[in-house]
């Protein structure tokens, strides 16, 4: 367990970043960094814990990056980033300032202001977009795949890439506690964004059309956003993740993005039609994570399967209809 811990954040108001604090803020102190542009709209987000503030900033922001990270910070989750397909292809240039300046300004933080002995842990969050187009039970091991230049769709994936290359430089020059995580595909609860379960739920439940881009047979496995926290959590509490990379995902959790539209629409009680529409950029039409290393280092098995985790994402999303997400 992770107790009397002071705790960094950065994205800490997004989807995975508060669902991870709130599973550590009632035994530790938690600093939130965000700029709050795309910050997760569960109704908990207000929670009056004296163990939490947030510091709205930019990752950017070097000076005031460097005085919002406490002296005595205890672990840094690095979860900061550009998102989202669409959202990437309409600011490429803005995603690799944040993806990769923003990493570098904060480890430059972290170095200069002596935490680099003092951390308990720094974690990042990659993506397992490196592994390219097709990712069919991709290792750690498996080559990150760089695409060509010019297709602003891989503009995400690059600036991962480069995150982990610094990550992993300051873990063997100057021995940071570093690790790196790769989740695949998340979702659940409280999401906003392009997340394609996130789209169809919502659509679903207001009996609209579930818009599928292509024909649909692009292939993903789903992980419910607990399982996600928990590869995150064994992450921080096993030294033996320290200087290693994994895939957190659940490969069980696998179908089509048709067959994701039909299920939802089922369980749901939906009548929403499904509308096919033309693809416009590049899409990664496989991936499946291999997660053996992160079973076998961090004992980490996903729980949560894909009927259970749509269920409960539904529910939440019925029971805020009137809500905009």
């Amino acid at each position: 367990m992770i107790r009397d811990k002071v705790i960094f954040v950065t994205g800490g108001a997004g989807f995975i970043g508060w669902n991870t604090i709130l599973r550590l803020c009632n035994d530790n102190k938690i600093i939130i960094y965000d700029n709050m542009y795309r910050h997760s709209k569960s109704d908990t987000f207000n929670l009056n814990v004296d163990n939490i503030s947030i510091i709205k900033g930019d990752i950017l922001d070097y000076e005031l990056l460097y005085s919002s990270i406490p002296e005595n910070t205890d672990i840094v989750l690095h979860f900061a980033a550009i998102a989202g397909v669409d959202t990437v292809l309409r600011n490429p240039v803005k995603t690799m300032e944040i993806n990769t300046i923003g990493t570098y300004f904060l480890l430059k933080v972290v170095k200069e202001k002596g935490l680099i002995d003092k951390l308990h842990r720094l974690v990042f969050l990659s993506t397992s977009e490196v592994f390219g187009v097709t990712a069919f039970k991709s290792s750690e091991d498996t080559s990150t795949n760089l695409q060509p230049v010019g297709e602003a769709r891989w503009v995400y994936s690059v600036s991962k890439v480069a995150g982990e290359h610094l990550i992993n430089a300051y873990n063997k020059e100057f021995g940071l506690r570093s690790t790196i995580l790769r989740p695949f595909n998340v979702y659940g609860p409280g999401q906003i964004g392009e997340g394609a379960i996130h789209q169809f739920v919502v659509r679903a439940i207001k009996n609209e059309p579930l818009q599928i881009h292509g024909d649909g047979t692009q292939i993903r496995s789903w992980c419910y956003i607990d399982d996600m926290v928990d590869g995150i959590l064994l992450s921080l509490e096993n030294d033996k993740a320290i200087g290693e990379v994994f895939n957190i995902g659940n490969p069980r959790g696998t179908l089509t993005i048709l067959s994701l539209a039909e299920k939802v629409i089922y369980l749901s009680g939906s009548s929403s039609p499904i509308i096919f529409v033309p693809k416009n950029y590049i899409d990664v039409e496989l991936r499946i994570p291999n997660i053996e290393k992160a079973q076998r280092i961090l004992n980490y098995n996903p729980k949560v399967d894909l009927n259970e985790g749509l269920l409960r994402t539904i529910e939440w999303y019925k029971s805020r209809i009137n809500k905009v997400y």
